[in-house]
């Protein structure tokens, strides 16, 4: 599957609040909590509760989402497919952390352990 200069456009300009209730209803359907959902983003991006509730108030893109985030330096570990991507041969950088997120909502959606979704070495 190739990735597409508008198939990257679109994803820059999807807003995180719109996909985020998704991820919720994903890791709760499983068995998952939301606090383990937090616990994800906050390792991949650095932002807390208060920042992300605010994030998803203000409606950001996801191009906003991860250009305000501190990306874990350990995300270049999440390796694999997803949505018919390999993560780790994504070239546009935005689409590859949007990926990252995928990843570890599937990964902790499957029952995956925290240790393992979180990289911790």
């Amino acid at each position: 599957m190739n990735e597409t200069d508008i198939h990257n456009e679109r994803i820059a300009k999807m807003t995180f609040a719109s996909v985020y209730p998704h991820y919720v209803t994903k890791v709760e359907k499983k068995g998952r909590t939301k606090d383990e959902l937090h616990t994800i983003i906050k390792w991949l991006t650095g932002y807390d509760e208060k920042k992300l509730a605010k994030l998803i108030d203000e409606k950001v893109t996801f191009d906003e989402f991860f250009n305000k985030a501190k990306l874990n330096k350990n995300a270049h570990l999440i390796t694999g497919v997803i949505c018919g991507y390999r993560i780790e041969e994504i070239k546009n950088p935005l689409t590859q952390k949007v990926r990252y997120l995928d990843k570890l909502v599937d990964e902790l959606a499957k029952g995956r352990k925290m240790d393992k979704i979180l990289r911790v070495e």
